[in-house]
């Protein structure tokens, strides 16, 4: 005979009235019944426990009514029955009956259904967090939503859901994606262990069947991203990377940058081929042209932005020249060469501190010395405070990679200068002092470094810098080491050439195309090309400024042509669809007609003559005024149904990247160099994984623009 233990539990409620209790509660006699409140007959813990939690039934079962609601989500896989006196709970999909008690909780319910193989499978675990969810909006887990806004008590039915392993096995090749982890990991022990745990139906892949996915979602995604570039109406720009594999050979990346129809600014990378090792210009330009005509954008083309070397003249050229025999280029492609201004000036600063490298070797070895030892640290300071030094800032030794750590241990270095003149005195080991002199040329390069610094910074914190932001900044650059080589001390005034002189050839390949941006900033327009010219140029200002607005001029009107001609072809196939082939004339619209020039002529100059172009309308307008929180995006577009023409005009060279480096790395001195992980991947590959990479983080971005920046970077070291 089976022993039960009877535990009194109060419930809350009206227990005359509970089809739970009142069975038991008649069999008690009056004498010994307990005070009137709320009773729930449940089964001992010791029963339960001796029992393990399961037990068969023999006899009828009545189904329990409980009074209070069963809140745990596990309660939708079992109906709760009473036996005699004890309360078990009914599996609904193998009939295994197991202990039902308030008592015994629901662990035991939860591993039940872990192991029933009968039961249509469900993921316990996301409806557990679903509940514990209180987030506005609805929630996407896999192929069902649940709103977010229900009762407290509501519980989910998980007859309906059913495990996807499809969907399953392809959001974890997307998560392996998207955050570069090892293709390898679904290999790994530990991962495997974790997923049977997790959900035992759920097949585990192999490496091969993960690239075979990373491939599949790779081809899927690029032709999404083929058809947004297809129907963009605007034009794109591209920047071209090369990385270097610790492997073997290197990498050309190619990123396309656009305005898109919101006017938000857009990049997404298109390419990262493998090219041969010996990077030569016919190489490169078959291998970009190649990717040119794969994406269908060689005729969509506004600029293309590389490194400020020699190398890539003739490679710019080649591309260039092809594009322009097709009349793929607008104003003869005055602006396709860009070059990257952050480049630029990590190489103008590196002259900088290679001409005082033997101070800064002094100064290293200074800080390293103090910092070797406690006690000459303690005597370091004391001096400080004998010549009433103060500072707040610390040493530290800087990493010769990236110049603004050089460029801040200088500062920091020389408001110790004093202390470290001392130190040598009451030191006889310390013999790497710098001299007056090398400290004085240390304090004007250091001073010369702080422009530099700043210049770059304000171009490093903003995630997508418009064109029209790098004009002034360059110009103040140019007119600083204008200053320089006027300098009376020999060594300044030759450092500064130097610099200048390679600053020079990257302000004639891209001066135009500053130029153009900075007169679409309607806070600018001719006036801030009027105000640093004669500055750059002084006597010759004149007629560097006229070049200025010719082109300007030329580009509009190949806009206003290309505007023109779009509005004319689409009126000519809306005539030719309405009238069956025949003209608004009643003459056939045959391929061959040789007067269809003259239409377009008569249709050009008609336009052009009658009113006053928008590019004439802006210029002559009074500038905006300028105030912190202006965007000039949201300025165009807001002011394109005023300038239509101008506008496009606009979107195009606004887009315009004027750097390649990325953000967080505009003070990095060295090349782009792969890791070893991605290096030791195949090819194809590593392209699916770094393209699709880019275009998945984009996508989550959008939709959620406050939570993904900080972990779905693209993850390619660079040193």
């Amino acid at each position: 005979m089976t022993k039960v233990e009877v535990v009194l539990v109060e419930l809350g409620g009206d227990t005359s009235k509970s089809s739970f209790c009142k069975p038991l509660l008649d069999e008690v006699p009056p004498s010994t019944m307990p005070p009137p409140t709320d009773l729930a007959i449940v089964p001992s813990p010791t029963l339960a426990k001796e029992q393990g939690h399961e037990m068969e039934l023999s006899s009828p079962t009545t189904v329990v009514r409980p009074n209070k609601r069963l809140t745990s989500v596990v309660w939708n896989d079992f109906e709760r029955v009473k036996k005699g006196d004890v309360c078990v709970a009914v599996c609904k999909h193998c009939k295994k009956k197991l202990s039902g008690s308030s008592t015994s909780g629901t662990s035991h319910l939860r591993n039940h259904l872990k192991r029933c193989r009968k039961r249509s499978n469900h993921d316990i675990a996301q409806l557990l967090v679903v509940r514990e969810k209180k987030k506005d909006g609805t929630l996407d887990l896999g192929n069902f939503k649940f709103d977010q806004e229900q009762k407290k008590d509501e519980t989910f039915s998980l007859e309906n859901y059913k495990f996807d392993p499809e969907r399953s096995r392809l959001d974890l090749v997307r998560m392996i994606i998207l955050h570069g982890y090892p293709l390898a990991m679904v290999e790994h022990i530990g991962f495997k262990m974790f997923v049977k745990n997790l959900q035992p139906l759920f097949n585990l892949m192999n490496c091969s069947t993960v690239e075979a996915d990373c491939m599949a979602i790779y081809a899927k995604e690029k032709q999404k991203m083929y058809e947004v570039l297809d129907k963009l109406h605007g034009r794109i720009s591209l920047t071209a990377d090369m990385w270097v594999s610790c492997e073997s050979g290197g990498y050309l990346c190619l990123t396309a940058h656009y305005i898109d129809e919101t006017w938000q600014m857009q990049k997404r990378i298109l390419n990262f081929v493998m090219v041969d090792p010996s990077h030569t210009e016919d190489i490169l330009s078959e291998v970009l042209m190649t990717c040119l005509m794969d994406w269908d954008i060689d005729r969509k083309l506004i600029a293309l932005t590389l490194d400020d070397c020699s190398t890539n003249d003739n490679f710019v050229s080649r591309i260039r020249d092809r594009l322009t025999q097709n009349k793929l280029l607008l104003s003869n492609g005055q602006l396709f060469d860009v070059r990257c201004a952050s480049h630029i000036l990590n190489l103008v600063v590196q002259d900088a501190l290679d001409a005082l490298r033997d101070v800064i070797d002094k100064i290293r070895e200074s800080i390293r010395y103090v910092k070797s030892s406690q006690v000459r640290q303690e005597k370091f300071n004391e001096i400080a405070q004998q010549v009433r030094i103060y500072s707040q800032k610390s040493f530290c030794l800087d990493s010769p990679m990236r110049w603004i750590s050089t460029y801040l241990m200088l500062e920091v270095a020389l408001e110790y200068k004093d202390v470290f003149s001392l130190l040598r005195e009451h030191d006889p080991a310390y013999k790497l002092a710098p001299s007056d002199l090398e400290w004085g040329r240390a304090s004007a390069i250091t001073n010369y470094l702080k422009l530099f610094f700043e210049v770059t910074n304000n171009f490093s914190t903003i995630k997508h810098p418009t064109a029209n932001l790098y004009f002034p900044e360059i110009c103040d650059v140019q007119l600083q080491l204008i200053e320089w080589c006027k300098s009376a001390d020999t060594f300044i005034s030759g450092m500064a050439l130097k610099m200048k002189s390679k600053f020079d050839r990257y302000w004639n390949t891209c001066n135009l195309a500053l130029a153009m941006a900075a007169i679409l900033d309607p806070r600018f327009k001719m006036k801030l090309v009027e105000y640093y010219y004669p500055q750059i140029y002084g006597s010759a200002a004149a007629d560097r400024i006229k070049v200025v607005s010719d082109t300007i001029k030329e580009l509009f009107n190949d806009y206003a042509i290309c505007s023109t001609l779009t509005n004319f072809e689409h009126g000519l196939a809306w005539e030719g669809r309405t009238s069956s082939g025949y003209s608004g004339t009643g003459l056939p619209m045959a391929s061959n007609d040789r007067l269809s020039g003259f239409d377009k002529f008569l249709h050009e100059t008609s336009n052009i003559q009658r009113v006053k172009s928008d590019l004439d309308k802006y210029l002559e307008e009074p500038v905006f005024p300028r105030n912190v929180d202006f965007s000039i995006l949201n300025w165009w577009k807001v002011h394109t149904p005023r300038y239509p023409v101008l506008s496009m005009m606009a979107r195009d060279v606004l887009g315009i990247p004027m750097a390649t480096v990325p953000l967080g790395s505009t003070f990095n001195a060295g090349g782009r160099i792969l890791d070893p992980y991605r290096s030791s991947l195949n090819p194809d590959i590593l392209q699916a994984l770094i393209c699709t990479q880019d275009w998945l983080r984009t996508e989550l971005e959008d939709l959620q623009p406050s939570s993904s920046h900080g972990v779905l970077s693209l993850c390619l070291d660079t040193t």
